[in-house]
């Protein structure tokens, strides 16, 4: 009779985040920064329609970086719990708080008890009536939750960028310098993978960026994306 195969349980769950970490690394990677107005989601898409930035309630957008068929599904099931929410309470009872401790409790459970976890990595954003208000929340493929401020960076070379990020970002930037540093931080990636120097980033034409903001004064619904003329014209302010 031949030996049940076994493997301990630190072993198991340490292949598994490795087996997310390679599938998440593999995506391109999305920025999410706040400005004075709100807040800003910028990404390398060139596709109109399989977005990786969206709109999940009044307030409250969502980005991803990952497997497209894992993350989408997160996505419709993140909407229905707010549309239920809201409907069976109150607009203002849907929060990103709310929000992700829902998807952190989807994401811990099948990365738990399931044999593949999902290989994803999430924002939830909520625009509140000031800075201080805002909300914004980054989880990882095992239900990890964090609190962030200022900006994220998820997805390729996260910590490089994070890095490059944390020297130009500031409090009280405008649109168009959050979403020129976004653009620049997400040419720094080279084909290959592999994180150019400072001053030598690829240009990514606006054609080739899915960018959507949270706008602060914008009536009940907050979220807006952008493209076309406009983002061209924004990424082009301030040139020489």
């Amino acid at each position: 009779m031949s030996m049940p195969f076994y493997v301990s349980p630190e072993q198991l769950m340490k292949d598994r985040a490795d087996f997310a970490r390679k599938g998440i690394g593999r995506g391109r990677s999305v920025v999410v920064l706040a400005y004075a107005g709100g807040i800003a989601f910028a990404t390398e898409n060139p596709s109109r329609a399989l977005h990786k930035i969206s709109e999940i309630y009044d307030r409250i957008a969502f980005a991803a970086v990952g497997k497209y068929n894992e993350f989408e599904n997160l996505r419709v099931a993140g909407v229905r719990y707010a549309d239920l929410r809201g409907y069976s309470y109150d607009r203002s009872d849907v929060t990103a708080r709310g929000l992700a401790n829902a998807y952190a409790q989807t994401l811990g459970t099948v990365f738990t008890t399931e044999s593949k976890p999902l290989e994803v990595e999430l924002v939830v954003a909520e625009v509140g009536a000031s800075p201080a208000d805002d909300q914004v929340y980054r989880l990882s493929y095992d239900g990890s939750v964090a609190d962030e401020h200022g900006f994220v960076v998820m997805g390729g070379q996260a910590e490089q960028l994070t890095a490059r990020l944390r020297g130009s970002w500031h409090e009280g930037m405008e649109l168009g310098a959050v979403l020129r540093l976004a653009v620049g931080t997400l040419g720094a990636v080279a084909a290959d993978g592999s994180v150019a120097a400072e001053g030598s980033e690829r240009s990514i034409p606006a054609s080739g960026l899915e960018v959507a903001v949270l706008e602060r004064n914008r009536p009940r619904r907050a979220f807006r994306r952008l493209h076309g003329g406009p983002l061209a014209d924004l990424l082009a302010d301030g040139d020489d």
